[in-house]
Protein backbone atom coordinates (compact mmCIF):
# COMPACT_ATOMS: atom_id res chain seq x y z
CA UNK A 1 0.00 0.00 0.00
CA UNK A 2 1.24 3.24 -0.56
CA UNK A 3 0.74 6.51 1.29
CA UNK A 4 -0.87 8.14 -1.76
CA UNK A 5 -3.37 6.96 -4.42
CA UNK A 6 -6.85 5.17 -3.67
CA UNK A 7 -7.39 3.40 -0.71
CA UNK A 8 -8.76 -0.26 -1.34
CA UNK A 9 -10.90 -1.71 1.40
CA UNK A 10 -11.83 -4.81 -0.43
CA UNK A 11 -12.16 -6.13 -4.05
CA UNK A 12 -15.05 -3.97 -4.94
CA UNK A 13 -14.71 -0.86 -2.43
CA UNK A 14 -12.09 1.72 -3.20
CA UNK A 15 -11.98 5.32 -1.66
CA UNK A 16 -10.19 8.24 -3.66
CA UNK A 17 -7.35 10.16 -1.85
CA UNK A 18 -9.89 13.34 -2.09
CA UNK A 19 -12.48 11.39 0.69
CA UNK A 20 -9.52 11.27 3.14
CA UNK A 21 -8.76 14.19 5.49
CA UNK A 22 -5.26 14.31 7.23
CA UNK A 23 -4.32 15.95 10.25
CA UNK A 24 -0.52 16.37 11.84
CA UNK A 25 0.51 17.03 15.33
CA UNK A 26 3.40 16.30 17.57
CA UNK A 27 3.22 12.57 19.21
CA UNK A 28 3.94 12.25 22.61
CA UNK A 29 6.03 10.52 24.91
CA UNK A 30 9.99 9.60 24.35
CA UNK A 31 12.49 11.18 21.91
CA UNK A 32 13.69 14.20 22.61
CA UNK A 33 13.57 17.26 20.43
CA UNK A 34 12.52 15.00 17.67
CA UNK A 35 8.90 15.09 19.45
CA UNK A 36 8.82 18.68 19.90
CA UNK A 37 9.89 19.46 16.48
CA UNK A 38 8.46 17.11 14.20
CA UNK A 39 4.38 16.19 13.50
CA UNK A 40 4.87 12.42 12.97
CA UNK A 41 1.61 11.93 14.90
CA UNK A 42 -1.16 10.80 12.19
CA UNK A 43 -4.52 11.77 11.92
CA UNK A 44 -7.02 10.02 9.50
CA UNK A 45 -10.34 10.96 8.88
CA UNK A 46 -12.86 9.52 6.66
CA UNK A 47 -16.71 10.68 6.43
CA UNK A 48 -18.80 7.45 6.05
CA UNK A 49 -22.37 8.82 6.50
CA UNK A 50 -21.76 11.00 3.22
CA UNK A 51 -18.89 9.12 1.39
CA UNK A 52 -20.08 8.86 -1.92
CA UNK A 53 -17.53 5.67 -2.21
CA UNK A 54 -19.62 3.29 -0.29
CA UNK A 55 -22.73 1.80 -1.42
CA UNK A 56 -26.20 2.29 0.69
CA UNK A 57 -25.76 -1.04 1.80
CA UNK A 58 -21.95 -1.10 2.92
CA UNK A 59 -23.07 2.73 4.05
CA UNK A 60 -25.57 1.34 6.67
CA UNK A 61 -23.47 -1.58 7.81
CA UNK A 62 -20.89 0.62 8.48
CA UNK A 63 -22.31 3.12 10.01
CA UNK A 64 -24.51 0.40 12.30
CA UNK A 65 -21.21 -1.63 13.19
CA UNK A 66 -19.02 1.40 14.07
CA UNK A 67 -21.98 3.20 15.42
CA UNK A 68 -19.59 3.84 19.40
CA UNK A 69 -16.59 5.21 17.33
CA UNK A 70 -18.26 7.44 14.89
CA UNK A 71 -17.88 10.99 15.59
CA UNK A 72 -21.24 12.73 13.10
CA UNK A 73 -20.69 9.98 10.73
CA UNK A 74 -16.56 10.75 10.83
CA UNK A 75 -14.60 7.99 11.51
CA UNK A 76 -11.10 8.30 12.89
CA UNK A 77 -7.70 7.03 12.90
CA UNK A 78 -4.41 7.71 14.83
CA UNK A 79 -0.88 6.54 14.11
CA UNK A 80 1.86 7.30 16.46
CA UNK A 81 4.21 4.28 17.00
CA UNK A 82 6.50 4.71 14.55
CA UNK A 83 9.38 8.13 14.62
CA UNK A 84 8.61 8.93 10.52
CA UNK A 85 5.49 10.62 9.64
CA UNK A 86 5.77 8.28 6.52
CA UNK A 87 5.46 5.29 8.42
CA UNK A 88 2.63 6.63 10.56
CA UNK A 89 0.80 7.26 7.36
CA UNK A 90 0.79 3.91 5.98
CA UNK A 91 -0.03 2.55 9.50
CA UNK A 92 -2.99 4.78 9.56
CA UNK A 93 -4.20 3.81 5.90
CA UNK A 94 -4.03 0.23 7.14
CA UNK A 95 -5.51 0.59 10.32
CA UNK A 96 -8.57 2.72 8.45
CA UNK A 97 -8.74 -0.41 5.96
CA UNK A 98 -8.99 -3.42 8.16
CA UNK A 99 -11.47 -1.45 10.15
CA UNK A 100 -13.68 -0.45 7.08
CA UNK A 101 -13.62 -4.06 5.28
CA UNK A 102 -14.90 -5.84 9.11
CA UNK A 103 -17.49 -2.97 9.35
CA UNK A 104 -18.79 -3.81 5.52
CA UNK A 105 -18.44 -6.97 5.33
CA UNK A 106 -21.46 -9.40 4.82
CA UNK A 107 -22.90 -10.77 8.15
CA UNK A 108 -21.81 -14.27 8.85
CA UNK A 109 -24.49 -17.35 7.88
CA UNK A 110 -26.24 -17.76 10.67
CA UNK A 111 -26.01 -21.23 12.36
CA UNK A 112 -29.16 -23.97 12.04
CA UNK A 113 -29.69 -25.34 15.16
CA UNK A 114 -29.19 -29.38 15.64
CA UNK A 115 -30.11 -32.12 17.85
CA UNK A 116 -27.93 -34.59 19.78
CA UNK A 117 -27.80 -37.83 17.95
CA UNK A 118 -29.41 -40.78 19.54
CA UNK A 119 -26.66 -42.52 20.27
CA UNK A 120 -25.21 -39.45 21.64
CA UNK A 121 -27.54 -38.95 23.97
CA UNK A 122 -27.47 -42.42 25.19
CA UNK A 123 -23.46 -42.33 25.73
CA UNK A 124 -23.89 -38.89 27.75
CA UNK A 125 -26.67 -40.57 30.09
CA UNK A 126 -24.47 -44.07 30.47
CA UNK A 127 -21.37 -41.90 31.38
CA UNK A 128 -23.55 -40.23 33.96
CA UNK A 129 -25.06 -43.35 35.19
CA UNK A 130 -21.28 -44.76 35.76
CA UNK A 131 -19.83 -41.60 36.97
CA UNK A 132 -22.90 -41.54 39.41
CA UNK A 133 -22.42 -45.46 40.55
CA UNK A 134 -18.17 -44.48 40.92
CA UNK A 135 -19.62 -41.60 43.37
CA UNK A 136 -22.19 -44.02 45.19
CA UNK A 137 -19.24 -46.50 45.71
CA UNK A 138 -16.83 -43.79 47.46
CA UNK A 139 -19.44 -43.01 50.02
CA UNK A 140 -19.67 -44.07 53.46
CA UNK A 141 -22.68 -46.01 54.93
CA UNK A 142 -24.26 -45.02 57.41
CA UNK A 143 -26.64 -47.27 58.26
Amino acid sequence: MTATGPLRISRTVLIPEGELRWRFSHASGPGGQGVNTTDSRVELRFDVARSPSLGPTHRARALERLGARLSDGVLTVRASAQRSQLQNREAARERLATVLAKAIAPPAPTRRPTKPTKSATERRLADKRRRSQTKRLRRADDD
